[in-house]
Formats: structure tokens, sequence, C-alpha cells
């Protein structure tokens, strides 16, 4: 559930946005996602949010207190830093890079900031731990407001998931360019393809949330369960044999309601089984007024699936590394695979290999994103797949410019975990909480 970041890239031409408060249409609303969700150009910037677990240094598995939690909270937002702060609805602290034209910038902005938190929160007892699921039960929700009101009533429908992904996950997001509009290696339709094809190779060298308690019980990715189960359409990924464009569109527009906000202070509604597609339409509850162009963009807030448009590409499915530098290794990872041809050939390649054998159900719940999520790389053919990617991504990250900090702390992780076809999430479980470092 991350909080807006800006990782933009250069904006395609679209309709202009109906006059604020004006009564939507189901064309405008088409357009509209047409022009704000891929902003297409050639691929130049990087971004990343990191989320946190605030825990405490000297009695990690010991949940902490919301006064204290909110104290630090205000500490890290008084800083003066490159990145945002924000707040996940149990006390997760997230910060979201500026978009940056190099790694080196982006990783050195968050480097600096990270310094910056930590600095600010251990006079307070507080340290950040970076685990993709908290494992201190049970979980409570520190934020509240009209929103997560709201989510959490949503949620609670389906099961306990909701409530664990909202008050007790933590991701590694990294962002990158559409790309062009024109096809070919960086074109938007390629881009779109490979992040989806890519990601059960993520979750699988990244994993780093193992499951402690049914329906996860022995799962490397816990955090990717939670996700896949949340409901039944919010966190899938379109079909890949639409275009980008129009299968998002059907996607976004053909997903239930979370809720409907209010502007008179009363809770807001949350309608059952009513898409923003029977909203526009003039479907749903008695009374309700008809969207805007604001009720668009704050549905598409309440969308999930693992790699989210918002201009540019918002990779979801990497779960929060171990140690001070853990983070780095996703967001060079990516950026290689991404930003490299050569690298970015390979990965294509490799992963779509592995995907065509697993069939093409959406991500998260295919069988290939299932066994990414409970086996990490004991799975062989995904621990094949995350070996030639790690090697394409070491050879690309110098010709891109990657710092030797940078580049050793990749073949230090790749070294750990991918060559021995292992996760983070199969360290011993002490080390979780008390936070592993990843050096070189």
């Amino acid at each position: 559930m991350s909080h807006d970041s800006a990782v933009p890239a250069p904006q395609a031409p679209h309709p202009a946005a109906p006059a604020p408060g004006a009564i939507l249409t189901e064309t405008e609303a088409e357009e509209l996602l047409h022009g704000i969700c891929f902003k297409t150009g050639p691929p130049r910037l990087i971004g990343a949010e990191l989320e946190w677990l605030v825990v405490d240094a000297e009695r990690p598995g010991l949940p902490v207190p919301p006064e204290r939690l909110r104290s630090a909270h205000a500490a890290a937002r008084a800083l003066p830093l490159h990145s945002s702060v924000t707040v996940e609805p149990g006390g997760q602290l997230e910060l979201s890079s500026a978009p940056s034209d190099s790694l080196t910038g982006c990783v050195d902005d968050l480097r600096s900031d990270l310094a910056a938190v930590r600095a600010a929160l251990l006079p307070r007892g507080l340290v950040l731990r970076g685990l993709g699921q908290d494992p201190r039960r049970p979980y409570h929700r520190l934020l509240r407001s009209p929103r997560y009101e709201a989510m959490e009533a949503h949620f609670d429908h389906t099961g306990p998931a909701g409530r664990a992904m909202m008050c007790g996950s933590a991701s590694v997001q990294v962002c990158v360019d559409a790309g062009q509009e024109e096809p070919g290696l960086f074109g938007l339709g390629r881009r779109w393809r490979l992040a989806h094809l890519l990601g059960a190779v993520l979750v699988a060298a990244f994993a780093n949330s193992p499951g402690l308690e049914a329906p996860y019980a022995g799962w490397r990715c816990a955090r990717q369960g939670n996700w896949a189960d949340i409901d039944s359409r919010r966190a899938l990924a379109p079909p890949m044999d639409a275009a980008p464009r129009s299968g998002w569109v059907r996607q976004a527009l053909d997903t239930e309601l979370m809720c409907v906000r209010s502007y008179d202070g009363d809770p807001w509604a949350v309608p059952r089984g009513m898409t923003f597609r029977d909203w526009l339409r003039g479907g749903g509850l008695p009374g309700l007024r008809p969207p805007d162009a604001e009720d668009l963009d704050y549905h598409l807030s309440t969308l999930f699936p693992p790699v989210r448009p918002r201009g540019h590409l918002e990779l979801r499915m990497i779960d929060a590394q171990p140690g001070d530098d853990g983070w780095v290794v996703p967001l060079a990872v990516v950026h290689a695979l991404f930003d490299d041809p050569e690298a970015a050939e390979t990965a294509y390649r490799v992963a779509k290999a592995l995907a065509d054998s697993y069939g093409h159900a959406p991500a998260p719940r295919n069988p290939l994103w299932r066994s990414a999520a409970r086996h990490g790389l004991a799975d062989p053919e995904l621990r094949g797949a995350a070996t030639a990617c790690f090697r394409a991504a070491a050879e690309a990250l110098p010709r891109l410019g990657a710092s030797t900090r940078v580049r050793d702390t990749v073949a230090a992780f790749a070294d750990r975990y991918v060559l021995r076809g292992r996760c983070p999430a199969d360290d011993p479980p002490g080390r979780r909480l008390a936070g592993a470092e990843v050096r070189p």
C-alpha cells in the first residue's frame, strides 16, 4: 500500500482532465487512464520506495507502543531529507526517493536519508528492520482515518490477509520508466511484459517473509500469499494477451470499489460487489453521487497489482530486505535488467521461457508465482533463472556506472543466497528482527 512517490517519465499527450467536480463519463475515465498511467519516453529515471518495520532495539520481538511509534514518525518527518516520509497503517515507516537519473544518485540519497532517520530513532531506543512480514502478533492498526477504516472493513469480508497486509507487511518497491511508445527492447509493451515475467524470479530471490502460521506456514514469502488473498481481483495483474493500456483500463474499471469517500464527515460507504464501471454507469447504492476524476484517482490508489502503472512502472513484489544495505540489491538488479540492453534481453529470454512453461494465469495466483512464494530459490527452475539474471545484472552494472560498493553488495548477495539456492527467508530465525546484514 505504497503512498505516492514521484518517478515521472516524459508525458505522452492525452486529453485534458474534466473540470474538478465534473461528473465523469465512462469514455472520459478510459481516456484519463490511458494518459495518466503510462507516460512514455526514453527510459532514464529510477526510484525506490523502502518500507521498514520499526522495532525496539533491545526487545525486537515485542510490539512498540503507539506513542513511541508516533514519536519516531514525527522525528523522521522533521528531518531535511531527499526522500518523502510516510507511514503505513501498522506504523511501518516508508521512505520514497525522488526520481534520479542515475543508480548512484538514487542509492546515495537514500543511504544518506536512512542514516539520518536511524540516527533520529536510536535515542528513542528504536531501529529500522527490513523484513517482509512482521512476526509480532497481534497486528494493530496505528492510523485512524476514513481511508483505513473503509479499507479494513472491505478486507475483513475476505479473511485476515487484508489486515496482515495493511499492518504487518513491508517491501522494497522499485520504480522504472514505462518506456518508449515505439516497439522494441525499451518499448512500453516489452517493459510491461518483462516486469510481469520477471516478477516470480524477484519474489523467489528476495523472499524475506517466512510463513509462521497457516495458511502460509513454511512459505518463504508469506507476504506474497497475503497479497494474493486480499480479495478476488484487487491484487491481480491484468491479462498479458492485451496491450498494456487496454488491459489495465479493463482491470481498473472492472475491479470492485473499496469505498466511496464522504465529504460531510460521515463514514465512507463500503459498497459490496460494485465496480468503478458500475458506478460510472449509474449502478450501485441508492442515492450514491456520481463519480468524478478525483474518485478515479482515488480508486487507482486502492489497486495493488504486482506491477502498478503510475506513469512509471512500480514493481511491488519484492520483500523488504535484511541489513542496512540489503535494499540496494533489488534496486540495482532491477535497474540493470530493465535499463541495460544486454541484461534486459537476457532477463526477458530467461523469464519468458520459465513463465511459458507454467501457463498464463494472472500473477500472483498462477503456479509459478505460488512456487516462488512457497519455495523461494529452493525451486530449481527459479534458481536457474535467478542465477542467469544476477549474472547478467553483475555484468551490466559497470556499464551503468554503478559504484564498487553497489557492485560488491550485489555480488555478496548472489554468493550468499542466489548461487546456493537460498533466499533471506532461509536465514536462522534469530537473525530476522535482530537485523541480519548483507555486506560485501
